[in-house]
């Protein structure tokens, strides 16, 4: 009898070859570097490179003059900024909580109707249109003197109507609601997918419990909706502190500043007046304004947003 022998496998030491999580690896730098690529040239180098340049003096042309902390503190004590700010945040105001609660007013009443894609079509086409092409609509809408607005009101009840861009107390307010009527659709589009996702057994078991419509919606629907409510307003803070082209096409910052936001300021400080150190310190001061805010809501979120299990 011939004894036979068993070849032993190769063993591969530590830390050489080729194995599973080796080309899970791969796949997943494959997948996420053009993400962190992306993510380097378009948004951490140019912060870095605009709080560098915060930090000195410099017209677009000569050499830069390292000043430090100076360009902060100046636009920190500028009456410019201050309105800007202030501007900014009462189209904040107007136009976000306005802008939600219509959007879900209007996705509810479509979530059990008949031709919702139309509607849905029509609703969000807005939002596919340059935010040029918007503007200039609305400042013949909103002419005083052949403007579609004050013509028809006057001429239907007699009624003068405010000269929305001209006036002082009316301007922002004029430009927030068509901020809100730009950003409708996506709002209400993206409500609509967080209403689907609300199971009709859960409605259905609080009506048998005895509650009623107002009270479902209360304390079944708000709640479950609430993370949808929650990247909504986080998106829509964002982009209302960073309002410039309706401003900027409509009425140039006026009048008397009446509608200068905070980027028509930094604008103002880069392409007008030519200094670019000024106007990256303003840039940066916006960045903390609006990381700030985003921090506080991430933590508020513990309070009113609910998730399901």
């Amino acid at each position: 009898m011939v004894a036979t022998s068993i070849p032993r496998p190769r063993t591969v030491p530590a830390g050489r070859g080729w194995n599973r999580e080796t080309t899970d690896n791969l796949w997943a730098l494959f997948f996420v570097g053009p993400q962190v690529i992306g993510l380097l040239v378009f948004s951490a180098i140019p912060l870095l490179s605009a709080f560098y340049l915060s930090l000195t003096n410099w017209d677009g042309f000569g050499n830069q003059t390292f000043v430090g902390l100076d360009n902060f503190v100046e636009q920190i004590q500028s009456p410019d900024l201050h309105i800007a700010l202030w501007n900014s945040l009462l189209y904040t105001v107007i136009a976000v909580p306005g802008g939600l609660a219509l959007a879900l007013l209007i996705a509810m009443g479509l979530s059990n109707i008949q031709l919702k894609t139309v509607y849905r079509l029509l609703y969000f086409m807005p939002v596919v249109t340059g935010s040029v092409a918007i503007s200039v609509i609305w400042l013949y809408l909103l002419n005083n003197d052949f403007g579609i607005i004050n013509t028809n009101v006057k001429a239907w009840s007699g009624i003068e109507l405010p000269n929305w861009l001209v006036d002082n107390h009316w301007v922002m307010p004029s430009i927030a609601v068509m901020g809100i009527w730009w950003g409708l659709g996506y709002s209400m589009v993206i409500f609509l997918a967080g209403l689907a996702n609300i199971p009709m057994s859960v409605k259905e078991a609080a009506m048998i419990d005895g509650a009623n419509k107002l009270q479902v919606f209360r304390h079944v629907t708000l709640p479950l909706l609430s993370p949808t409510t929650f990247f909504l307003t986080i998106t829509a803070l964002i982009s209302s502190f960073q309002v410039f082209d309706q401003a900027f096409v409509m009425t140039n910052g006026g009048p008397g500043k009446a509608s200068y936001t905070m980027v028509f300021h930094v604008y103002q400080l880069a392409f007008v007046d030519f200094t670019f150190g000024k106007s990256a310190a303003a840039a940066m001061i916006l960045f903390v304004i609006i990381l700030a805010v985003t921090i506080f809501q991430l933590y508020a979120q513990k309070r009113w947003v609910h998730y399901e299990d």
